[in-house]
């Protein structure tokens, strides 16, 4: 359904789609295929009667809007008075703007992300992915007295080269059973 109001006499093609489900769902089939479309050239301009409409949320209302303004890809906000189309002289402002809008919250979800994390190594969480060089001390060592050479460990245990050194350097050390120190 069109909008009230608008008149669609200027656009060559017009395809009307109902963005009815909740902003807070995930997935919103309709906004998807537009941004595909979007994606694929076959969209020269977006309408939408109210701009929470637009996005999930107003992290992805901003990168939507950021994708809409790379693609050369208007927004047009009819209840609003929102145009970002390149004839529009307040176009520049409004998108200058909503980009600010934008990038604040980046920085906002940037902030909290690293927070988090410095919370989390203050409390000693141990980040990142899980070494499992331990686990594979026993084989390394065991195929080592065997007189097996590093590369030969390696091709029969599937793993690289450095994680065998790295392990035969932490059993000398005596820190190959408490795993990665930091």
């Amino acid at each position: 359904m069109v909008p009230k109001g608008l008149s669609t006499k200027s656009f060559n093609t017009t395809a009307a789609s109902s963005l009815t489900a909740s902003g807070g769902k995930t997935t919103r089939p309709a906004l998807d295929r537009m941004v595909k479309n979007m994606r694929d050239g076959k969209i020269a301009r977006v309408v939408v009667y109210k701009l929470d409409r637009c996005g999930r949320s107003l992290t992805h209302l901003c990168i939507l809007i950021d994708e809409m303004n790379r693609l050369g890809i208007p927004l047009v906000c009819t209840s609003q008075g929102i145009d970002t189309s390149e004839n529009n002289p307040c176009a520049k402002f409004q998108l200058d703007v909503l980009k600010a809008v934008c990038e604040f919250e980046r920085n906002l979800i940037r902030e909290r992300v690293n927070s988090g994390l410095a919370s989390a190594r203050a409390r000693g969480v141990r980040l990142g992915r899980p070494s499992t060089l331990p686990r594979r001390r026993d084989d390394v060592m065991e195929l080592r007295k065997q007189g097996k050479g590093i590369r030969e460990i390696a091709r029969q245990l599937k793993m690289p080269v450095a994680s065998v050194f790295k392990v035969l350097k932490s059993s000398e050390t005596g820190a190959g059973a408490k795993g990665r120190q930091k």
